[in-house]
């Protein structure tokens, strides 16, 4: 499992290279960052920028904590080495294959038998007191299972179980909202995000942190779907990044979360028995970004998920001009909407799916495509706001918005090319005027 070690970065004097970092470089890995143990933190950070022409900045003052960013390349932070020596300092970590450290000469520090976990592909706990005073550490397990290709040994997997029940009892620390969002975010980046997200709900870790896609499980739906509403989603983001691994993260989420308004919309119809969803988009959009806020992700991520979620099932167009109007409407989500509704649909194989809704649907996706492509410029106005307002008798306030939008819609689509088409088109809409 061990590989030629790639070239190391000069080591500051007395420091060591520890814990995941070290661990890759084991594994003849570029690490994504270094973490260095050292007697002089912000004299090593300040002599690193200085000589990679990157920048310093102090993570924790008081601690001594430093972060640099090269010019080029991963990040690195300088942490003092602690009262008790590197051995102690290794022994405070999560899971073996992290309390490694290497020093100048390529020496190994291992106290706890990381490498022999390793070869092993064993991922185990370096003690249960360790995940306690830090229960973030039994989700990214569950990361480091999937991205290092481990497993979890017995006794490690039983100590996972218990975190959900004693965060919900209050017996342990409950992780802070942007820790356990920027360890959901490695995990999603990951090619077997699906996969791991299957794991943590397995080991009663996906409810604590999002308890409206844990509810999925169990809601079944029929028609054209043959999984319940988790399993369905799961497959969903395993569609997705089969046929798009550069997916950005918004669009992992809104996959995802897609369906969580599901569970609380379940209707039956009276006279089938079949189950209903209706307005599971809208309400859904509205949980996922409640969710999404509460985890502390940036407003403008949080809007696009929550868009792309509400927009997901707009019927496909059937005619060349409704594609357009798709578009046009549309146009902002483009083509994530167009890759969430395909990774939606292909994890829907129920009893309704046939060769020809298939096909059906292929067609409506290359319509808009085609429509996507043909990226009109945008037209000056046909009539000013006064106009309409006289127009139609409307007083200043949204309804005046509304018919603009219409208005411009039309003239994009080429409905109406002339004010006065445009005087004619706005008086036969119904709905637009006073009355």
């Amino acid at each position: 499992m061990f590989r030629r070690r790639p070239p190391l970065p000069p080591f500051p004097p007395g420091a060591w290279l520890v814990g995941g970092a070290a661990r890759d470089v084991l594994l003849g890995q570029v690490p994504r960052d270094y973490d260095w143990l050292t007697p002089d933190p912000g004299g090593a950070a300040r002599a690193l920028a200085e000589g990679s022409g990157g920048s310093v900045f102090a993570l924790d003052p008081e601690r001594d904590y430093w972060r640099v960013y090269p010019s080029g390349g991963p990040h690195h932070d300088f942490v003092p080495l602690p009262p008790g020596g590197l051995v102690a300092d290794l022994q405070r970590r999560d899971y073996t294959v992290n309390a490694l450290a290497l020093g100048p000469g390529g020496e190994v520090t291992d106290p706890t038998g990381g490498q022999a976990d390793l070869r092993a592909r064993r991922l185990r706990l370096v003690s249960r007191e360790n995940l306690r005073a830090d229960p973030l550490r039994a989700w990214r397990g569950v990361r480091l299972e999937q991205g290092l290709r481990l497993r979890l040994t017995p006794d490690s997997e039983a100590a996972l179980r218990e975190v959900g029940p004693a965060l919900a009892a209050g017996e342990w620390p409950t992780p802070a909202p942007e820790r356990l969002r920027d360890e959901l975010h490695l995990l999603l980046a990951l090619p077997g995000a699906a996969q791991a997200l299957a794991r943590l709900h397995a080991l009663g870790l996906l409810a604590p942190i999002l308890p409206e896609l844990s509810a999925c499980e169990g809601v079944g739906q029929g028609g054209f779907h043959h999984l319940d509403v988790l399993g369905h989603s799961l497959e969903a983001l395993h569609q997705l990044l089969a046929r798009h691994p550069e997916a950005g993260l918004p669009l992992r989420w809104a996959t995802l979360l897609h369906d969580i308004g599901k569970p609380p919309t379940e209707s039956r119809d009276p006279q089938t028995g079949r189950r209903r969803f209706y307005g599971h988009d809208a309400l859904g959009a509205e949980l996922a970004a409640a969710r999404l806020e509460g985890l502390r992700l940036p407003r403008a991520e949080v809007s696009r998920v929550s868009a792309l979620i509400r927009a997901h099932m707009a019927p496909l167009p059937a005619t060349d001009p409704e594609a357009r109007r798709f578009v046009h409407r549309r146009r902002e989500l483009l083509p994530d909407l167009l890759s969430l509704m395909l990774a939606d649909r292909e994890a829907a194989r129920g009893p309704s799916s046939s060769p020809a809704s298939r096909h059906a649907y292929a067609l409506g996706f290359e319509r808009v495509l085609a429509a996507l492509e043909e990226r009109p410029t945008a037209p000056p106005p046909l009539l000013r706001g006064e106009e309409v307002m006289a127009l139609l008798g409307l007083p200043p306030g949204p309804g005046v918005g509304a018919a603009l939008r219409a208005l411009a819609e039309a003239q994009a689509l080429g409905e109406v090319r002339t004010p006065e088409e445009a005087r004619n088109w706005l008086l036969a809409q119904p709905g637009l005027a006073l009355g």
